[in-house]
Protein backbone atom coordinates (compact mmCIF):
# COMPACT_ATOMS: atom_id res chain seq x y z
CA UNK A 1 0.00 0.00 0.00
CA UNK A 2 1.69 3.27 -0.93
CA UNK A 3 2.62 5.13 2.03
CA UNK A 4 -0.14 8.35 1.44
CA UNK A 5 -2.34 5.57 2.01
CA UNK A 6 -1.73 5.24 5.36
CA UNK A 7 -1.96 8.87 6.35
CA UNK A 8 -5.17 10.74 6.88
CA UNK A 9 -5.16 14.05 9.31
CA UNK A 10 -8.95 13.85 10.35
CA UNK A 11 -8.23 9.98 11.67
CA UNK A 12 -4.75 11.21 13.16
CA UNK A 13 -6.12 14.01 14.36
CA UNK A 14 -9.42 12.05 16.16
CA UNK A 15 -6.65 10.11 18.39
CA UNK A 16 -4.00 11.97 19.19
CA UNK A 17 -6.57 14.85 20.05
CA UNK A 18 -8.96 12.54 22.07
CA UNK A 19 -6.07 10.32 23.71
CA UNK A 20 -4.56 13.62 25.13
CA UNK A 21 -7.72 15.24 25.98
CA UNK A 22 -9.39 12.39 28.31
CA UNK A 23 -5.27 12.15 29.72
CA UNK A 24 -5.50 15.28 30.87
CA UNK A 25 -9.32 14.99 32.05
CA UNK A 26 -8.49 11.52 33.89
CA UNK A 27 -4.97 13.26 35.35
CA UNK A 28 -4.51 16.33 37.73
CA UNK A 29 -1.53 18.92 36.95
CA UNK A 30 0.74 17.21 39.11
CA UNK A 31 0.74 14.21 37.39
CA UNK A 32 0.81 15.48 34.28
CA UNK A 33 3.63 17.89 35.49
CA UNK A 34 5.50 14.30 36.54
CA UNK A 35 4.68 12.92 33.49
CA UNK A 36 6.23 15.63 31.73
CA UNK A 37 9.80 15.81 34.05
CA UNK A 38 9.56 11.86 33.55
CA UNK A 39 10.09 11.59 29.98
CA UNK A 40 12.55 14.76 29.61
CA UNK A 41 14.51 12.92 32.23
CA UNK A 42 14.76 9.50 29.72
CA UNK A 43 16.96 12.28 26.94
CA UNK A 44 18.65 13.24 30.48
CA UNK A 45 21.74 11.41 30.98
CA UNK A 46 21.56 8.86 33.71
CA UNK A 47 22.70 8.70 37.47
CA UNK A 48 26.12 7.09 37.97
CA UNK A 49 27.15 5.54 40.98
CA UNK A 50 30.62 5.33 39.90
CA UNK A 51 30.39 9.12 38.96
CA UNK A 52 28.85 9.89 42.59
CA UNK A 53 31.41 7.78 44.68
CA UNK A 54 34.07 9.97 42.72
CA UNK A 55 32.71 13.23 43.34
CA UNK A 56 32.02 12.23 47.16
CA UNK A 57 35.63 10.80 47.57
CA UNK A 58 37.33 14.33 48.85
CA UNK A 59 35.07 15.19 51.33
CA UNK A 60 34.85 11.19 52.46
CA UNK A 61 38.69 11.59 52.75
CA UNK A 62 38.37 14.14 54.78
CA UNK A 63 35.96 13.30 56.77
CA UNK A 64 38.08 9.79 57.75
CA UNK A 65 41.38 12.30 58.34
CA UNK A 66 39.44 14.83 60.15
CA UNK A 67 36.59 13.07 62.24
CA UNK A 68 32.99 14.19 61.66
CA UNK A 69 33.29 16.64 64.32
CA UNK A 70 35.62 19.25 61.75
CA UNK A 71 34.49 18.01 58.60
CA UNK A 72 32.52 20.70 56.10
CA UNK A 73 29.62 20.49 53.77
CA UNK A 74 30.56 20.19 50.22
CA UNK A 75 28.17 20.28 47.50
CA UNK A 76 28.62 17.84 44.28
CA UNK A 77 25.57 19.02 42.73
CA UNK A 78 23.44 16.36 43.37
CA UNK A 79 20.66 17.55 45.70
CA UNK A 80 20.15 14.19 47.39
CA UNK A 81 23.93 13.31 48.61
CA UNK A 82 24.75 17.36 49.06
CA UNK A 83 21.62 16.79 51.71
CA UNK A 84 22.50 13.35 53.15
CA UNK A 85 26.23 14.88 53.90
CA UNK A 86 24.80 17.86 55.22
CA UNK A 87 22.45 15.79 57.59
CA UNK A 88 25.25 13.34 58.56
CA UNK A 89 27.51 16.14 59.49
CA UNK A 90 24.94 17.77 61.54
CA UNK A 91 23.64 14.99 63.12
CA UNK A 92 26.64 12.85 62.71
CA UNK A 93 24.54 10.00 63.12
CA UNK A 94 24.24 7.35 59.96
CA UNK A 95 20.60 6.45 61.26
CA UNK A 96 20.03 10.23 60.06
CA UNK A 97 21.82 9.39 56.60
CA UNK A 98 19.58 6.67 55.93
CA UNK A 99 16.37 7.68 56.81
CA UNK A 100 17.14 11.06 54.79
CA UNK A 101 18.22 8.95 52.22
CA UNK A 102 14.79 6.96 52.40
CA UNK A 103 12.83 10.34 52.12
CA UNK A 104 14.47 11.38 48.71
CA UNK A 105 13.59 7.88 47.65
CA UNK A 106 9.79 7.87 48.38
CA UNK A 107 9.70 11.01 46.62
CA UNK A 108 11.20 9.54 43.56
CA UNK A 109 9.27 6.52 43.77
CA UNK A 110 5.97 8.49 44.14
CA UNK A 111 6.78 10.50 41.12
CA UNK A 112 8.07 7.84 38.62
CA UNK A 113 4.77 5.62 39.74
CA UNK A 114 2.93 8.62 38.95
CA UNK A 115 4.16 8.98 35.79
CA UNK A 116 4.00 5.47 34.49
CA UNK A 117 0.05 5.58 35.91
CA UNK A 118 -0.66 8.06 33.51
CA UNK A 119 1.40 6.97 30.49
CA UNK A 120 0.00 3.49 31.38
CA UNK A 121 -3.85 5.21 31.27
CA UNK A 122 -2.83 7.03 28.00
CA UNK A 123 -1.96 3.55 26.26
CA UNK A 124 -5.47 2.18 27.30
CA UNK A 125 -7.00 5.42 25.34
CA UNK A 126 -5.13 5.15 22.22
CA UNK A 127 -7.48 2.65 21.11
CA UNK A 128 -10.38 3.65 22.49
CA UNK A 129 -9.94 6.91 20.36
CA UNK A 130 -9.44 4.20 17.26
CA UNK A 131 -12.78 3.03 17.87
CA UNK A 132 -14.15 6.60 18.10
CA UNK A 133 -12.74 6.98 14.77
CA UNK A 134 -14.31 4.25 13.10
CA UNK A 135 -17.88 5.63 14.57
CA UNK A 136 -17.18 9.00 13.11
CA UNK A 137 -16.56 7.46 10.00
CA UNK A 138 -19.83 5.40 10.01
CA UNK A 139 -21.71 8.59 10.93
CA UNK A 140 -20.64 10.67 8.28
CA UNK A 141 -21.87 8.04 5.44
CA UNK A 142 -25.20 9.25 3.92
CA UNK A 143 -28.39 8.35 5.00
CA UNK A 144 -29.59 7.18 1.63
CA UNK A 145 -27.83 5.74 -1.25
CA UNK A 146 -24.29 4.98 -1.23
CA UNK A 147 -21.43 5.69 -3.74
CA UNK A 148 -18.84 3.72 -3.78
CA UNK A 149 -16.17 6.46 -3.09
CA UNK A 150 -17.98 7.29 -0.15
CA UNK A 151 -18.03 4.08 1.19
CA UNK A 152 -14.42 3.11 0.13
CA UNK A 153 -13.63 6.92 2.26
CA UNK A 154 -15.36 5.54 5.39
CA UNK A 155 -13.73 2.23 5.24
CA UNK A 156 -10.56 3.86 4.99
CA UNK A 157 -10.97 6.19 7.85
CA UNK A 158 -12.18 3.67 10.07
CA UNK A 159 -9.26 1.14 9.86
CA UNK A 160 -6.60 4.04 10.04
CA UNK A 161 -8.32 5.23 13.26
CA UNK A 162 -8.06 1.81 14.60
CA UNK A 163 -4.32 1.66 13.34
CA UNK A 164 -3.01 5.01 14.50
CA UNK A 165 -4.86 4.10 18.14
CA UNK A 166 -3.09 0.83 18.20
CA UNK A 167 0.42 2.22 17.01
CA UNK A 168 0.35 5.12 19.62
CA UNK A 169 -0.56 2.67 22.45
CA UNK A 170 2.01 -0.05 21.42
CA UNK A 171 4.71 1.57 19.90
CA UNK A 172 4.68 5.35 21.85
CA UNK A 173 2.86 5.48 25.06
CA UNK A 174 3.37 2.07 26.55
CA UNK A 175 7.07 1.79 25.42
CA UNK A 176 7.32 5.01 27.19
CA UNK A 177 5.87 3.68 30.43
CA UNK A 178 8.21 0.95 30.92
CA UNK A 179 11.55 2.95 30.11
CA UNK A 180 10.77 5.66 32.64
CA UNK A 181 10.08 2.40 34.95
CA UNK A 182 13.47 0.81 33.99
CA UNK A 183 14.91 4.13 34.64
CA UNK A 184 13.56 4.73 37.81
CA UNK A 185 14.44 0.84 38.76
CA UNK A 186 18.08 1.65 37.73
CA UNK A 187 18.54 4.79 39.59
CA UNK A 188 17.55 3.86 42.31
CA UNK A 189 20.02 0.72 42.38
CA UNK A 190 23.12 2.94 41.67
CA UNK A 191 21.88 5.50 44.46
CA UNK A 192 21.45 2.55 47.21
CA UNK A 193 24.42 1.17 45.61
CA UNK A 194 26.64 4.36 46.82
CA UNK A 195 24.54 5.12 50.28
CA UNK A 196 25.93 1.44 51.04
CA UNK A 197 29.34 2.50 50.08
CA UNK A 198 29.16 6.01 51.87
CA UNK A 199 27.67 3.97 55.19
CA UNK A 200 30.97 2.28 55.09
CA UNK A 201 33.42 4.73 54.44
CA UNK A 202 31.98 7.00 57.11
CA UNK A 203 31.20 4.57 60.19
CA UNK A 204 34.73 4.26 61.15
CA UNK A 205 34.97 8.58 61.82
CA UNK A 206 31.36 8.14 63.92
CA UNK A 207 32.11 10.16 67.49
CA UNK A 208 33.06 6.62 69.89
CA UNK A 209 29.95 6.55 71.90
CA UNK A 210 27.23 7.38 68.43
CA UNK A 211 29.67 4.05 66.90
CA UNK A 212 29.10 2.05 70.04
CA UNK A 213 25.47 2.98 69.98
CA UNK A 214 25.08 2.17 66.52
CA UNK A 215 26.62 -1.65 67.03
CA UNK A 216 24.79 -2.38 69.73
CA UNK A 217 22.79 -5.71 69.18
CA UNK A 218 23.16 -5.17 65.02
CA UNK A 219 26.03 -4.31 62.68
CA UNK A 220 25.26 -1.41 60.25
CA UNK A 221 24.50 -3.49 57.32
CA UNK A 222 22.19 -4.98 59.18
CA UNK A 223 20.74 -1.59 59.75
CA UNK A 224 20.62 -0.48 56.34
CA UNK A 225 19.22 -3.92 55.32
CA UNK A 226 16.22 -2.89 58.03
CA UNK A 227 15.38 0.21 56.46
CA UNK A 228 15.82 -0.80 53.26
CA UNK A 229 13.58 -3.43 54.13
CA UNK A 230 10.66 -1.06 55.42
CA UNK A 231 10.29 0.90 51.84
CA UNK A 232 9.31 -2.66 50.41
CA UNK A 233 5.68 -2.96 49.47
Amino acid sequence: MPPAFLFDGLSLSIVLAGTALATVLRSGRHELTVTARAIAGLFAKRFSAVQAKADLAAQVSAIRSDGLLRARTSAIGDREFDDVTDVLIRSRSLDALIERHHDHRRKRITAANAAVRTLAQAAELGPVFGMVGTLVSLSRLPATGLEQGTLSGAISMAVLTTLYGLLLANLVLAPLARAVERRSLDEERQRQEVIDWLSGQIEPALPVATHAAQNTGHHSGHHIAHHRARLEP
